[in-house]
């Protein structure tokens, strides 16, 4: 019986050079992209929502929130700046899913009593996936020897968190017994 030969091949192929590690820094700007595009997002969205808002409170606070989100852009593209990167987005399927959901609730209860209830709810969704995403960018910031970004994304925590207390208190105070004394007065 023959043995086999082993044979040895060389590779023809190029190899490729070794990609650096990824750092924390390449996650803080990869976030970074990813809040630009929501806020961006957010700020195509919140006049549909203020526009189909049947409270008047609630669609104070859409419009009250779009010009804070306006100027949370603004702070973004100074840390962008910052970084020596231009200021870009890159698309964000948490906030496209929790936009399409509030449009959704916009289609689907259109005119009825729990329709401020639906978009006070989608919008306190936006208002915690922005609030998680600026802690940690803050926490990043701080952690790679950023103050001034470490402020501006404090900034717009603070933001984010006082409108979604004010979100908490319409639904609480207005928005959600207005919608089940409909419910009542219907049945």
């Amino acid at each position: 019986m023959a043995k086999a030969k082993k044979r040895t091949t060389k590779k023809t192929a190029t190899r490729r050079p070794r990609q650096a590690p990824k750092m924390l820094s390449d996650l803080f700007l990869e976030t970074l992209k990813d809040i630009y595009f929501a806020e961006n997002k957010i700020i195509k969205t919140l006049p549909k929502m203020a526009k189909a808002a049947q409270s008047k409170d609630l669609a104070a606070a859409f419009n009250k929130h779009l010009r804070e989100t306006q100027g949370q852009v603004k702070r973004l593209e100074q840390i962008f700046k910052m970084l020596g990167k231009p200021a870009r987005g890159k698309p964000c399927e948490a906030i496209n899913g929790i936009t399409d959901e509030g449009a959704e609730i916009m289609k689907d209860f259109k005119g009825a009593p729990a329709l401020d209830a639906g978009l006070l709810a989608a919008a306190q969704a936006v208002e915690h996936y922005e609030i998680s995403r600026y802690g940690t960018l803050r926490t990043w910031a701080e952690e790679l020897g950023m103050p001034d970004a470490a402020k501006l994304l404090q900034a717009t925590l603070d933001e984010e968190e006082a409108t979604d207390h004010t979100l908490t208190e319409l639904a609480t105070s207005v928005i959600n017994l207005e919608a089940e004394e409909e419910y009542r007065d219907a049945a």
